[in-house]
């Protein structure tokens, strides 16, 4: 016991010099900000950026010790070089892809004013560092997404921003993305020339700028019926988009890109059949194969088990969203590549116990087993909501599931004890 006792205070002691030579290392590259010599300042900050690569102690450090302010600080000043503006705000994105609170350190420190009054400059350069940061902030789930439209010149500024790089193009279009959150922010997107200015970017030559001008497209046209009637009667290269969709969703393409062509001309197809649209224009848009055959039968194979589970999930939410309202939609679904037989799969995670290797596969299975089911029974309901032979024929297994799953979930939570028992002396 007491070489034990001696061991544990050795290691305490070896923990607490270690930590503060880190902060000692720390407080030297923030000091270094502060040095009279431009040049020295410049190398302070690049061995900062070093020194903070995937260390998030490091960061936490930096921002304790005063390093944000500093640096924003630098990167505003007009007589700092383009350099040392690139490089300042080089560190603070890096700073912002550590943990939630250094997120909000940043946002505190007043980072995203700094940073959108970094994108009036007239280096390209700087302008996609600008960016990228704000795009590091603005993803993270912490960040106020509103304080992207609190000015309002800040919006138009970004849409002139979208011609001069593929780098800005793919920021700024995920930037708009995760900050379309309400139909007041897609108003605004969309009164600001939104579609017009992103449709083009579906044809762009780069996947990512192609993947997050789509992205940007569906949350736009979520549950919003002008932006959704706007979309469908929008050309890109003479081309209606709806066709371009169309293409994005073959079998040849990414799963990614599938999978969310498919929500954008669901969420363009469920907007139009609001009373606002009109009823003949809606059924067009549905049975003229956009949706009846290349959009629904899409979001079946996304429900498939050669799929990721997350992938299954979202295909089985949106596909129930797409065919809840529409009674011809259900019936083709019903029907398509044996759907309810297929959903029982989504029954059978977490994996069977002979299966599972090791604790990190049952962890990822039992995190997704919920959303499964949830998912699995959104579909259900929607496809048996108003025709009765389809609703017979998704009653029977459904009862067998719900049996099945609840005698599963205590097997699971048995075998999930016996490991953590297991794994102590």
């Amino acid at each position: 016991q007491q070489a034990s006792n001696i061991e544990t205070y050795q290691e305490r002691k070896l923990q607490r010099v270690w930590l503060d030579e880190v902060t000692a290392t720390s407080r030297h590259y923030v000091d270094r900000l502060f040095d009279p010599d431009p040049q020295k300042v410049l190398q302070g900050v690049i061995d900062m950026k070093n020194a903070v690569i995937g260390n998030n102690k490091q960061k936490a450090n930096l921002i304790v010790l005063g390093a944000v302010p500093r640096l924003l600080y630098l990167l505003q000043q007009s007589s700092s070089s383009v350099e040392l503006r690139i490089e300042c705000s080089v560190v603070l994105g890096s700073l912002a892809m550590g943990t939630e609170n250094n997120i909000k350190s940043l946002v505190d420190c007043q980072i995203i004013p700094a940073l959108l009054q970094g994108l009036l400059c007239s280096d390209l350069v700087f302008i996609e560092a600008c960016l990228r940061c704000l795009r590091t902030v603005f993803i993270s789930p912490v960040t106020p997404v509103q304080l992207l439209y609190t000015d309002v010149t800040v919006i138009p500024h970004l849409m002139s921003l979208l011609s001069h790089s593929q780098r800005t193009q793919e920021y700024i279009t995920q930037i708009f993305s995760h900050c379309c959150k309400t139909p007041e922010h897609q108003t605004i997107l969309f009164n600001h020339g939104a579609i017009q200015n992103i449709a083009p970017l579906l044809i762009s030559p780069s996947y990512k700028v192609q993947m997050q001008a789509l992205k940007c497209c569906s949350v736009l046209a979520y549950e919003n019926t002008q932006v959704s009637t706007t979309l469908v009667n929008v050309l890109v290269d003479g081309e209606l988009l709806s066709q371009v969709l169309v293409r994005m969703m073959q079998r040849d393409k990414p799963v990614e890109m599938q999978l969310t062509s498919a929500k954008c001309l669901t969420y363009m197809c469920h907007a139009g059949q609001s009373p606002e649209n009109s009823g003949h224009q809606h059924k067009t848009f549905v049975f003229n194969g956009n949706i009846s055959q290349q959009t629904l039968p899409c979001l079946v194979r996304m429900c498939s088990k050669e799929h990721l589970l997350e992938v299954r999930v979202e295909g089985a939410e949106t596909l129930a969203y797409l065919i809840e309202p529409d009674v011809e939609l259900q019936r083709i679904a019903s029907t398509t590549d044996h759907l309810v037989a297929m959903l029982a799969d989504y029954f059978k995670y977490p994996s069977s116990v002979s299966a599972i290797t090791d604790i990190k596969r049952l962890d990822h299975d039992l995190k997704h087993a919920h959303e499964l089911r949830q998912a699995a029974f959104k579909l259900y309901a929607s496809l048996g909501s108003n025709d009765e032979d389809i609703r017979k024929k998704v009653k029977s297994p459904v009862c067998c599931l719900l049996f099945i799953w609840n005698l599963t979930f205590y097997v699971y939570l048995l075998y999930v004890c016996i490991l953590s028992l297991l794994a102590f002396p």
